[in-house]
C-alpha cells in the first residue's frame, strides 16, 4: 500500500516540536535508542454532520488510548454526549463546540442547496474572527496534537500556533463544497481558504474507502476503520418478540432524519423491522430501535439486513460484520462513488430506487440480497495502524 506509516519520517515539524539530539553513551560508543515522550493531551474535533465521523474517529481514539493509557483526551463536538460516550472508551472531557458546518440537509439523502450556500458564505465572511476564536481556544487548551474529522478551521488555527495537527476522514468539505457549488462565482475564494487550511496540517489521513482528494498533497491513505459489534441474533429476535422464522431488518440513515411512510406499507410476512422511534409505528412486526437499549454496533452485527443510505459508518460496519445492505443512492454526494463499489466488492449489497424505498416494496429486493453468496467479512481493522501513525507525532 502506498504512503505507509513509515513515511512519517519525511514529515517536517516546527523546530519547537522536534526531539532534541540524543546523548552519546561514552561506555559503548553507540547512540541510545530515542525515547518518544508520551502524548499528554489530544484534542479530537468530530463533525456532527451525521454519525459517520464519529464511527471513523472513535476506533482510532480507543486504539491510541490502548497504546498510551495516560493520554488526556478532549472531544470537541456537537454530537449528543450519550452518542460520544457509547463509542469512545474511557474517561474524556466533552467540549460542545461548533467548528464546521457541513451541509444543510433536506433529509438524509438530499442537500438543501440554498440553505447550505447561505451557511458557507456566512461562515467564511467571518473567517478572520472565527480563526482568532479557534486560536484562543487552542492556546488555552495547549494540546500536544489536534485530530480533526473533518473540520478545516481548527487545522488552520493549529498551524498558526505551531501545534501538530492531522485531518482524518473518508472525505473533506473542500471537495464536497466544490462539487456542489462549482458553478457559483463566489465559490473559488472560499474553496481556496478551505484547501489552505487542510494543506496546513502535518497530514490528512484518507480512510479507505474514501474520496481520492487529489488536491491534498499531505494526504496519506489508511486502511478501513470500524468498531464492530457482537453477533447476538437470537437474543435480538427474542428482545423484539419476533417469531423464530422472522428475518430482522434494521432501517437506519446515519443520524440524519429520513422518515419513510411505513404506516402506509403492507408489511410482508416473516420480516420484523427495527426503525427509529420517531416514526411512531405501532405494529407487531415493528420495534423501535431506541426501546431496545442496544449498542448500535451490536444491532448491525445481529440483524439479517441493513437498509441505509451510502455512508462510511453504516457501509463499513455492515461489511465488517457480514451484514448485507439494501441502499438508495444520494444525489450530489460524491463520496458514494467510493463507498458503493467498495461495498459491492467487500460484502452483499442491492440498490433500490427512492420510489421503491418510499413505497416499501422491499420484500423482493431483500430476497435478492439474501440470495447473494456471502463473502468473508471485510477487514476493517485499520484503527491500530492509524493510532500508531498518530502516536509518532
Amino acid at each position: 500500500m502506498l504512503d505507509t506509516i513509515e513515511s512519517l519520517a519525511a514529515i517536517r515539524f516546527p523546530d519547537a516540536h522536534r526531539p532534541r539530539p540524543q546523548a552519546i553513551d561514552r561506555h559503548d560508543h553507540r547512540r541510545r535508542a530515542p525515547r518518544l515522550p508520551p502524548m499528554t493531551h489530544l484534542i479530537a474535533t468530530i463533525s456532527a454532520h451525521g454519525l459517520g465521523h464519529l464511527a471513523q474517529t472513535a476506533p482510532v481514539l480507543n486504539a491510541l488510548r490502548r497504546q498510551q493509557p495516560g493520554l488526556r483526551l478532549t472531544v470537541a463536538s456537537l454530537l449528543p454526549e450519550p452518542r460520544l460516550r457509547s463509542r469512545i472508551d474511557g474517561d474524556f472531557r466533552i467540549d460542545a463546540r461548533s467548528l464546521d458546518i457541513g451541509f444543510e440537509m433536506q433529509d438524509a439523502f438530499r442537500i438543501a442547496h440554498a440553505a447550505s450556500a447561505h451557511a458557507y458564505r456566512e461562515f467564511h465572511a467571518q473567517w478572520p474572527c472565527r480563526l482568532d476564536e479557534a486560536c484562543d481556544w487552542l492556546a488555552r487548551e495547549r494540546p500536544d496534537l489536534l485530530l480533526a474529522n473533518a473540520a478545516y478551521l481548527p487545522l488552520a488555527a493549529a498551524a498558526r500556533l505551531g501545534i501538530p495537527a492531522c485531518g482524518m476522514s473518508s472525505l473533506n468539505w473542500a471537495d464536497l463544497f466544490a462539487h456542489v457549488f462549482a458553478a457559483e462565482p463566489w465559490m473559488p475564494p472560499l474553496h481556496a481558504q478551505m484547501l489552505q487550511a487542510y494543506r496546513s496540517a502535518a497530514m490528512f489521513i484518507k480512510l479507505r474507502p474514501g474520496m481520492a482528494m487529489p488536491d491534498l498533497p499531505n494526504g496519506r491513505w489508511a486502511p478501513a476503520v470500524a468498531r464492530l459489534g457482537r453477533h447476538r441474533h437470537d437474543e435480538l429476535r427474542a428482545r423484539c418478540g419476533a417469531a423464530s422464522r422472522d428475518r430482522l431488518v434494521l432501517v437506519a440513515f446515519g443520524g440524519i432524519d429520513a422518515r419513510l411512510p411505513m404506516q402506509d406499507w403492507t408489511l410482508a410476512p416473516a420480516l420484523h423491522w427495527l426503525v427509529p422511534q420517531a416514526w411512531q409505528v405501532a405494529h407487531p412486526q415493528v420495534s423501535a430501535i431506541e426501546s431496545l437499549g442496544w449498542d448500535f454496533g451490536d444491532l448491525i452485527a445481529s440483524v439479517d439486513a441493513l437498509i441505509a443510505k451510502p455512508g462510511y459508518g453504516s457501509f463499513v460496519e455492515a461489511a465488517g460484520s457480514g451484514t448485507p445492505v439494501l441502499y438508495a443512492a444520494r444525489p450530489d454526494w460524491p463520496e458514494q462513488q467510493a463507498l458503493i463499489p467498495w461495498l459491492h466488492q467487500q460484502g452483499r449489497a442491492v440498490e433500490v430506487s427512492h420510489a421503491t424505498l418510499r413505497r416499501g416494496d422491499l420484500a423482493a429486493p431483500l430476497q435478492a440480497l439474501w440470495q447473494q453468496p456471502a463473502p468473508p467479512p471485510a477487514r476493517v481493522d485499520g484503527a491500530d495502524a492509524v493510532a500508531a501513525w498518530l502516536a509518532k507525532l
